[in-house]
């Protein structure tokens, strides 16, 4: 399979680091970059004479390939709607490197031997890093905390309840004072759930309009403002997932001035499109928490491109044509996103090449704490490499996805750039736009 782990060699490119960017071949070698420089393809032996594979990048950006912190593989419990393996093809396809695995599977991953065998099922796929996090409490409940101890021993760094926000302020300091000394990071979904309770939609003018009962931002609002507190209360750190409104900016923005150890990340849906889509009614659309207001979306986009919010996170949450075939009450909330989220990130985030690298790869790798991932390249560094276009304008279509399901929300929406090839641990993952 791919390049049988042989020498590849990444010629025409703009390497994009940390430090700046500068025109160079990458050659790999043994999964790891040996040398970067200009012009080493005129110096290396042809592929047909035993040369290093080689990648054509011109026009192209080189960088480190992307991490997503907030993948929903659905595997074990869910297979109906993704598998792990199905889930990596379309990470792969995505430029992404490596994804974090949220844990509301069945059973959830809240003891290591869930852990394992989702760990175990991402390498048998093959295809990309599957870092699997944690439940903050056993079996997303809220109650009990999970076992961190033995979690963190295997190798989890991120902790998290997602789908549900811990609704219980004592539970959450304690699982924040545990995560404080055991060096992890707990990643909270920010809902209080009494206050959402049979919304289907943000609460606004729109969802008055069409009668539909509303989610209200200060259900986001008030969770972010307690859990800042407990950070500030406990020294721990904390990362808050998918924040959607324009208070919840605001809100991290002040925490980062004052020295708080927290982060933050966006999706590429709350970037893109507004509450406006559920005019059609249509279930692609419902997303937890839901789409908000153009006000909610610029802002989103201005604390993204000035660094107030860390991350782009794709929040990939496939579901079964059968179980988003229905009404908008009934239907569970969640879209795809993996292929997607460069585009999205390209033509709607306002951010500059560096910046979307930077809440793609650096950023989320970091948070992650993903050591050989989100890398520069340079000599030594594993070889986890993206190369992509930032022209070009394209739609999805239902047979380009490869995901087990296909709630994509973006078949009528213009996407910008490519992915055009994928190393991941030295080997080539996607050639051309094509998985090996």
């Amino acid at each position: 399979m791919g390049n049988n782990g042989g020498p590849v060699l990444v010629t025409g490119g703009t390497v994009l680091n940390r430090s700046g960017e500068s025109r160079a071949d990458v050659l790999i070698t043994d999964g790891r970059v040996e040398r970067v420089a200009p012009n080493l393809d005129s110096s290396l032996p042809a592929e047909s004479a035993g040369g290093p594979r080689r990648l054509v990048a011109d026009g192209c950006v080189v960088s480190s390939s992307f991490v997503d912190l907030h993948t929903h593989m659905r595997e074990p419990g869910r297979e109906e709607s993704e598998t792990i393996a199905t889930a990596s093809r379309a990470a792969a396809l995505g430029g992404f490197g490596a994804c974090v695995a949220m844990p509301n599977t069945d059973p959830a991953q809240d003891n290591v031997a869930v852990v394992e065998f989702v760990r175990l099922q991402g390498e048998r796929a093959g295809l990309v890093t599957v870092a699997p996090s944690g439940c903050i409490t056993v079996g997303r409940n809220g109650t009990q905390l999970a076992p961190f101890h033995s979690m963190a021993a295997a190798g989890v760094r991120l902790f998290t309840d997602d789908g549900n926000g811990v609704q219980d302020p004592l539970i959450m300091r304690r699982a924040l004072e545990y995560a404080r000394e055991l060096g992890v990071t707990l990643a909270q979904h920010c809902e209080v759930s009494r206050l959402t309770e049979g919304a289907v939609m943000h609460e606004g003018c729109c969802s008055s309009r069409l009668g539909l009962p509303g989610w209200p931002a200060i259900a986001e609002v008030l969770m972010l403002q307690r859990d800042i507190e407990l950070v500030r209360e406990t020294g721990a750190s904390m990362h808050f997932l998918h924040l959607s409104t324009a208070r919840s900016v605001e809100i991290v923005r002040q925490a980062k001035n004052e020295g708080l150890p927290v982060t933050a990340e966006v999706t590429p849906h709350h970037i893109s499109l507004t509450d406006e889509k559920l005019a059609t009614f249509s279930t692609l659309f419902k997303v937890n928490p839901p789409l908000r207001t153009m006000e909610d979306v610029e802002s989103l986009r201005a604390g993204l491109a000035d660094g107030t919010i860390d991350a782009l996170a794709t929040d990939h949450a496939p579901h079964a044509a059968h179980l988003k075939d229905q009404d908008l009450s009934a239907a569970p909330p969640g879209m795809l996103g993996l292929q997607t989220a460069l585009g999205v990130a390209l033509a709607y985030s306002g951010c500059a090449t560096r910046r979307v690298v930077e809440a793609m790869s650096w950023s989320p790798a970091a948070i992650a704490g993903l050591d050989d991932h989100g890398r520069d390249i340079e000599a030594g560094s594993p070889a986890n490499v993206v190369v992509f276009s930032t022209e070009g304008s394209w739609r999805q279509t239902p047979e380009s996805i490869v995901s087990k399901s296909i709630n994509s929300p973006y078949f009528d929406v213009d996407l910008k750039g490519g992915v055009r090839h994928v190393v991941h641990r030295g080997e080539v993952v996607v050639a051309g736009g094509v998985l090996r």
